[in-house]
C-alpha cells in the first residue's frame, strides 16, 4: 500500500496558502462576512480522470444555504435601543438613519428567524445542477440516491431545493428523503471532549472581544450620548457586534437595506477577526483543545466511509447526500485535512495567518468525495470543497485523484484514533 504522507514542506506550503491579509478583506469587504459570507460560485472543478476511469458515486455533505439570523431577537434587540434612543431624543441624524433600516431590515426579518431564504434555495439548486452536469453517469439508469438531513427546517428545505434541481435534470430519479433525529447522531453532534472544551474555548473568545471590539467611533455618529447603550442594559461592544452581524447576513435575504456602511476599512478587519476567533474556538482547531473540536466530525467521517462500502460492494451508481450545518462541516474538513481548512493556534491576532472562516464554510458550503472506477473495479477518488479540487496529506501518483485503498486507510486512521 501506498504510505500516507505528511511531509514538513507540504504543511509548510499549506500553512502559507492560508493566509489572509489585511488588504484581501478590505479589497473584497464581503468576505469579513465570514460564515455568513454568500456562496462563491464556480463550475465543478473536473480535472480529467485517468484514462478508463467514469464517476460512479458521489459522498456529499452540505451545509444549508443562506438563511436569516437565527433568532428574532438578534434584529428585535438593536432595534429597541434605537427606538428608546429616539424617544430620548438622543439620535444623532446617521442614527435615525440606521433606526429606519432596521425597521425595514426587521419587517423583512419578523419570524423567519433561523430559515432558510429564497437566495439559499437557489444556491443549493445550482450546486445539485453542477454536480450533474459534471458528472452525469452517476445519475444514469436507477442509481440509488439517499438524501438525509438534520431536523432544522433550513437544512431540510436545502435537501428539498437540491433533490428538486437534480429531479429536474432527471425526472426518473427516484430520491430517498429524509430527516430525523436517528441522523442526527452523525449529521450534527457534540462530542464529550469538545463540550469539555466549550468553557474555555468561550473565555478566549470573550477576552480576545474586549481586547479588539472598539465600539466608541460607532457610538458617537449614531447617539448624541455615545454611552446611551448601557443605558439600556447593553453594552457599547454588545450593539457594536450585532450591528455587524446583521449587515454580514443582509446580503443572504431580500430585503434591499444595508448596514455596511456603518463600519470603517480598520473596524470591518477587526470584527472579522474576532468572529473568526469566535467560530474557531466553537468548530476549529486550537493548538489548547488538542482536536477535541474536531471530534464532533468522527460519527460522519465513519458514516463516510460506511456508505462507500456500501456503494462499492453494490457495483451500483448513485449518492449519499447530507444536510447540516457549520458546526459538523467545519470540523470535518480539519479531520480530514483538508488543505487551509486545520490551522492550528491560541494566538487570535495570527489566526488569520493559518486560518480563515470563509474559506472554509461560507452558506452553502459543501464537501464532495466524487468515486471512478475502471473496468477492472478499481476505485479511486477525488475530494472538493465547495466545488474546488483540494488536497489532503496522502501520498498519491494521480492528483488530484487518490487511491480509494489509501485515502479509506488514512480516513479508517482518523476514526478509529
Amino acid at each position: 500500500m501506498r504510505r500516507l504522507l505528511f511531509p514538513v514542506l507540504l504543511l509548510i506550503s499549506l500553512c502559507a496558502s492560508a493566509q489572509t491579509t489585511y488588504d484581501e478583506i478590505i479589497a473584497s469587504p464581503d468576505k469579513a462576512a465570514g460564515l455568513y459570507y454568500l456562496y462563491p460560485v464556480t463550475e465543478s472543478a473536473n480535472t480529467p480522470a485517468p484514462k478508463g476511469y467514469k464517476p460512479f458515486y458521489i459522498s456529499h455533505y452540505g451545509r444549508h444555504g443562506s438563511r436569516y439570523l437565527v433568532g428574532d431577537e438578534q434584529y428585535a434587540d438593536p432595534l429597541a435601543i434605537f427606538v428608546a434612543a429616539d424617544k430620548a431624543g438622543v439620535l444623532t441624524e446617521k442614527g435615525q438613519d440606521v433606526k429606519r433600516r432596521l425597521e425595514n431590515i426587521w419587517l423583512d426579518a419578523a419570524e423567519r428567524s433561523g430559515e432558510l431564504t429564497q437566495l439559499g434555495v437557489k444556491q443549493h439548486k445550482g450546486i445539485a445542477s453542477r454536480m450533474y452536469k459534471s458528472f452525469p453517469e452517476v445519475f444514469k439508469g436507477n442509481p440509488t440516491i439517499e438524501a438525509k438531513s438534520t431536523t432544522r427546517m433550513r437544512c431540510a428545505h436545502s435537501m428539498m431545493a437540491f433533490c428538486e434541481a437534480l429531479k429536474e435534470l432527471n425526472p426518473k430519479l427516484d430520491i430517498h428523503k429524509e430527516s430525523a433525529m436517528r441522523y442526527m447522531k452523525y449529521l450534527s453532534t457534540v462530542s464529550p471532549r469538545a463540550k469539555a472544551y466549550a468553557g474555555e474555548g468561550a473565555q478566549r473568545s470573550a477576552a480576545f472581544e474586549a481586547e479588539i471590539v472598539q465600539p466608541e467611533r460607532l457610538m458617537s455618529t449614531l447617539f448624541k450620548e455615545p454611552r446611551f447603550p448601557e443605558s439600556q442594559g447593553k453594552t457599547s461592544n454588545w450593539l457594536m457586534l450585532n450591528l455587524f452581524r446583521i449587515a454580514i447576513d443582509a446580503p443572504n435575504t431580500e430585503c434591499p437595506e444595508r448596514l455596511d456602511d456603518l463600519f470603517t476599512s480598520d473596524e470591518i478587519f477587526k470584527l472579522w477577526q474576532n468572529y473568526n476567533y469566535h467560530y474557531y474556538n466553537e468548530m476549529g482547531n486550537p493548538t489548547s483543545a488538542n482536536g477535541a473540536i474536531l471530534d464532533n466530525a468522527r460519527p460522519l467521517l465513519a458514516n463516510i466511509l460506511e456508505c462507500a462500502d456500501t456503494a462499492i460492494a453494490s457495483g451500483k451508481n448513485g449518492a449519499d447526500l447530507r444536510f447540516g450545518h457549520d458546526s459538523t462541516l467545519v470540523p470535518l474538513a480539519g479531520l480530514m485535512k483538508i488543505e487551509d481548512c486545520y490551522g492550528s493556534t491560541d494566538d487570535p491576532h495570527r489566526l488569520h495567518e493559518v486560518y480563515a472562516d470563509y474559506k472554509i464554510s461560507p452558506m452553502a458550503a459543501n464537501i464532495q468525495l466524487v468515486f471512478f472506477r475502471d473496468k477492472n473495479d478499481d476505485v479511486i477518488v477525488k475530494v472538493m470543497l465547495n466545488e474546488r479540487e483540494v488536497s489532503l496529506p496522502v501520498a498519491t501518483d494521480i492528483a488530484p485523484y487518490y487511491h480509494w485503498s489509501d485515502l479509506r486507510a488514512y480516513f479508517d486512521s482518523i476514526v478509529n484514533n
